[in-house]
């Protein structure tokens, strides 16, 4: 009962921050401290960095984890059809 409330407090107070560190990041994503390095060493990932430390944006991760969208099957059925109508693809990959 005492974790609940614990895991509670926790995501509680990480609603409310705009600047995250790295374990507030691994806990919004879902992703491994390391895994969240590699991902900064190799600039896939918005961040800061002051005094040695790792910031991040929680806007900017928020917009990075929503890249790559997957259509839907209705989206790429419409956009196959708009493509054999006007022979241009339109809004990306089918």
């Amino acid at each position: 009962m005492e974790d609940k409330i614990d895991k509670i407090l926790t995501y509680s107070l990480l609603a409310a921050k705009n600047v995250l560190t790295l374990e507030d990041v691994a806990l919004l994503t879902g992703l491994s401290k390391s895994h969240l390095y590699r991902l900064t060493c190799t600039h896939q990932i918005p961040y800061y960095k002051r005094a040695k430390m790792l910031y991040f944006d929680r806007a900017e991760i928020e917009a990075w984890m929503k890249q790559n969208r997957v259509a839907t099957q209705q989206e790429a059925e419409q956009q196959a059809i708009a493509y054999v109508v006007t022979g241009k693809q339109k809004g990306g990959k089918l």
